[in-house]
């Protein structure tokens, strides 16, 4: 009788994100097939699946390896935190090497003999009592194998006499192509009825790394690609779903902006908890906002954590300083922590990382990341949007009230990168926008407060003004008073009164 696939046992890896993209980990009673090009994260997949089984499920394991020799294993895993070295020294690790088997000319002993290798797999799962089995990379040994059949036929002997040990098994192969093929020969994905596909894709200039489950026969799972980042420390991170709870309760407790008037027009300021998203064109007063909302952090005695993609640590500082705002100072007084960085030094994954492990370092109630827009220049707007999903998870976990800025919307640039402002907007708890206007033969500003989940807000388009004290809001635009929109070259009016909100 067919056990049931909503019943299927299922074996969890303990990868950071995988299990719930499996929906509980691997399925029990068969070998899995980890497939991917070139630096795509198949053999460390194998590492952590041994690794996290003896660390989280004391589950020993077999690593065979066909292409490192097992000391150059060792010192990858150490890199990680691993230590393997003492998990074979307590009898929970067990290495089969057949990286020598590879270097044998097949002109002298013609295509490979498995049955030796599996009687030595035997050997270290009795031995250890391994629950778990990686083989890393049978790509190296199915070279030696010019039919195709007979490669088949090959993979069924090992995954079959793996699965009757009653282990559970990842095998990886490598493919030459990020999405023509699923394997090298066009056979092994056929073999195994659980097969996942990681990649390392260039695309329009910007690299990401992405998992897919192809197939788990007769068992659920979630589809599509999802991006995954290479921790230095943890290993795979499966974004967002490595940080996205079941669910996270919801604060009432309001925060200051630093801007009176913008707390007003919020409802009363911004929750603790916040995603808070501004918008505006170059030069409309976004990090004018984040800086002065910053300062209100350290006013009330409160880490803030800045981090700017567009400028250096001096040029934050100088544009601070033309406001009367001294970052040094903040920043010595222990409440403030200052990032600069350029896009282009990592990769999304990358700044994701290292941003989550600042947060943990710096213990932030406050996080500022100025601008969104910047990081496009490294992202697809999927990626950007798992980024945001999982930064946010892991900001709302720990109540840091956060301003993201970024760039409106542009017509030309959604035709072919998108927009962060749009991406991200689902996501956010508050949306403000800072605008542009012509009157008098000026470019004057206003701005509004888009959305404001869980409270009540100042649905009107209120004057800004902006001087050496800061960025100031005043009171709403009338409908009666001309001005054009110099995004659009609409005409709209306004009253002209600068007057502080009442």
């Amino acid at each position: 009788m067919n056990q049931d696939p909503r019943h299927l046992a299922r074996v969890p890896t303990g990868i950071s994100g995988f299990d719930e993209l499996a929906l509980g980990g691997l399925p029990a009673g068969r070998s899995t097939l980890v497939t991917g090009t070139a630096g795509s994260g198949k053999t460390l997949f194998a590492l952590e699946f041994l690794a996290r089984g003896i660390q989280r499920f004391d589950e020993p394991g077999v690593f065979v390896t066909f292409e490192e020799n097992p000391d150059d294993v060792r010192t990858n895993a150490a890199s990680l935190g691993l230590d393997v070295e003492t998990w074979e020294k307590e009898g929970k690790w067990a290495f089969v090497d057949a990286s020598q088997d590879k270097t044998r000319r097949a002109a002298h002993l013609g295509p490979y003999d498995f049955g030796p290798l599996i009687a030595r797999i035997e050997h270290a799962i009795r031995k250890t009592d391994a629950h778990r089995v990686a083989l890393d990379s049978m790509a190296a040994i199915l070279t030696r194998f010019t039919d195709v059949a007979d490669v088949r036929d090959e993979l069924f002997r090992v995954a079959s006499a793996l699965d009757d040990l009653g282990v559970v098994t990842v095998i990886t192969a490598e493919k030459s192509e990020e999405y023509d093929t699923t394997s090298r020969h066009g056979v092994e994905e056929f073999v195994h009825s659980n097969v996942i596909t990681m990649r390392n894709v260039l695309e329009h200039e910007r690299r990401r790394r992405t998992i897919e489950i192809l197939k788990f026969r007769g068992a659920p799972h979630r589809t599509g690609e999802w991006l995954f980042a290479i921790d230095p420390n943890e290993g795979i991170l499966v974004l967002p779903l490595a940080f996205v709870p079941a669910r996270h309760r919801a604060s009432r407790v309001r925060i200051s902006s630093g801007i009176r008037e913008l707390d007003v027009m919020c409802g009363g300021g911004f929750f603790q908890d916040a995603l808070v998203l501004l918008t505006g064109p170059t030069g409309a007063g976004k990090t004018l906002t984040c800086l002065q909302y910053a300062s209100a952090a350290v006013e009330a005695g409160e880490r803030c954590l800045f981090y700017t993609f567009d400028e250096t640590r001096e040029q934050l500082g100088r544009s601070a300083a033309s406001w009367g705002m001294d970052l040094d100072a903040m920043e010595r007084s222990g409440k403030l922590k200052v990032v600069a960085k350029y896009p282009e030094m990592s990769s999304l994954e990358d700044h994701f990382s290292q941003l989550r492990h600042a947060i943990a370092d710096f213990d932030p109630a406050r996080l500022v990341i100025d601008t969104l827009s910047a990081l496009e220049r490294v992202a697809t707007p999927r990626t950007l949007l798992d980024f945001l999903t999982g930064l946010g998870s892991v900001l709302r976990q720990r109540d840091i009230t956060t301003l993201l800025t970024a760039l409106p919307p542009d017509r030309a640039r959604l035709m072919t990168t998108g927009s962060a402002a749009i991406e991200v907007a689902g996501l956010t708890d508050v949306t403000i926008r800072l605008h542009y206007f012509e009157a008098a033969g000026e470019n004057q500003r206003t701005v509004s407060v888009v959305q404001a989940r869980g409270t009540a807000h100042d649905e009107r388009i209120r004057r800004v003004t902006i001087d050496e004290t800061g960025l100031h809001i005043g009171r709403p635009v009338s409908e009666e008073s001309g001005w054009v929109d110099a995004d659009s070259g609409r005409g709209v009016r306004t009253d002209g009164d600068e007057d502080a909100v009442q």
